[in-house]
């Protein structure tokens, strides 16, 4: 499971790094979301499902 993220389209609204923090943080000086581990986990899948701009990608 390979996780990416589309910076353009996250408004920041860290419902991701709540559902998995091992695998997102908030970009403060951007205030959008990032990947810090690309490897995911079954909450990431969670996370996607989560995400209200569906920007979350998992290959």
């Amino acid at each position: 499971m390979f996780v990416t993220l589309d910076t353009e389209k996250c408004i920041g609204c860290g419902v991701c790094v709540q559902i998995a923090p091992e695998v997102f943080s908030l970009d403060e000086e951007r205030g959008v979301a990032k990947v810090i581990r690309q490897e995911g986990n079954a909450a990431v899948e969670q996370a996607v499902k989560s995400c209200p701009v569906s920007c979350i990608a998992v290959e």
